[in-house]
This record gives structure tokens, sequence and C-alpha cells, in this order.
């Protein structure tokens, strides 16, 4: 008798765990309205819609592994103030987006205000970031200053926001960029296994 109310005890709580594992992991979903496990046609159709350029890269080290890169021939991405978009697709499947941001006709300064600007918009969206690192070197003239933050509201679920200066002190010049990655480390890890499997 005891064994049995155990048992039901435990599928009881296995019921109410599984939605909430769902729900957080549909906390970080990718943007573009994509979702984790989407083929590559859906960004490839996507690029062709607006037609922008589209690199695929099959890297021979990582079986299974494609990179489908999209960006405009110049300008930014529509409706965005983003310069490429990154997808990583094992045995077909998304299991990471990565949105870069750059702009030719914009500062150094104009675009660390976006990546503020951007930081405080995903804290908002999905609670707060922590630091990861942020540095600041010198070396042959250039000075590197690097900032990252992430946030992962689920083990093995998580978004980086990384951002990097370059600073030309002999030209008296500057160039930043920042990225938005959004990882799904559970799901590339149930497909690595299910690749795996002969």
């Amino acid at each position: 008798m005891c064994g049995w109310i155990l048992r039901l005890v435990s599928l009881a709580m296995l019921l109410l765990l599984a939605p909430g594992r769902a729900a957080a992991q549909g906390v970080l979903e990718p943007p573009f309205g994509l979702r984790w496990g989407d083929s590559p046609e859906k960004l490839i159709a996507w690029a062709s819609r607006h037609s922008l350029d589209l690199t695929i890269s099959l890297p021979g080290d990582q079986p299974g592994l494609r990179v489908l890169k999209i960006q405009p021939r110049k300008g930014l991405l529509p409706e965005t103030k983003a310069g490429a978009v990154e997808g990583r697709f094992l045995g077909g499947k998304l299991y990471e987006l990565t949105v870069h941001y750059f702009d030719a006709e914009a500062s150094a300064d104009l675009i660390e205000t976006r990546f503020d600007e951007l930081r405080k918009q995903v804290a908002r969206e999905h609670g707060a970031l922590l630091t990861n690192q942020q540095q600041r070197s010198v070396e042959d003239q250039f000075v590197t200053r690097t900032q990252s933050f992430h946030r992962e509201p689920v083990k093995g679920l998580f978004l980086l926001l990384a951002y990097t200066e370059v600073e030309d002190l002999l030209r008296k010049s500057k160039d930043a960029r920042f990225s938005l990655i959004y990882r799904n480390d559970n799901f590339r890890k149930e497909l690595e296994t299910a690749l795996a499997k002969p």
C-alpha cells in the first residue's frame, strides 16, 4: 500500500514539475520568430524574402553542425539595429542564435549607447543580468575594452551579451560591436546524444 502511494506522489510531482521546466525553457526563446529545434530552412526563407546575403558553413571537425550567417549587403537587418544574425544547427535543429550588432555608419560611442539600451531591455524582459567580465588591455597602440553579461534562468539555457571596443591610439579612431547570444545547451546535448547513436 505504501509503495503505491509513493509511486502516486512521485507521478504527481513529475506532472507538476514538467510543465514548469517547459515554461522556463520557453522564457528564452530565440528572436525572429524562431524556436529551439527549428530547421535552417526557416532562416533561409526569411533571408530570401528580404534579399539578404547568406553564408553557410559546415565545419569539418564538427560533423552534423551547420552555421548560417545572414546579413545585408549594406545597412542593417530589416526592422532591427543589428548587422547580422547567425544560427547554429546540429542535426538540422537550431540550438543557438547570435544577433551581431555593428554599424559602419555609427560611431563607437553610439554603438556603446545601443549596447547599454539593449542590456537594460534584456534585464527588463528576462531579469537581472550577471556580470561575466569587464576588461581593458593596451597593446601596440591599441586599447581593447570588453564587457559581458549573462542570464541563465534554467541551467543550460542562457543568453550572453558581449561588447568589444577597439581604440587605435595612433590614428585616433574607435570601433565597437556587440552580440546577443541565445543558447540552449540542454537541447544541444540531447542532439549530440542522438547523433552519436548508431
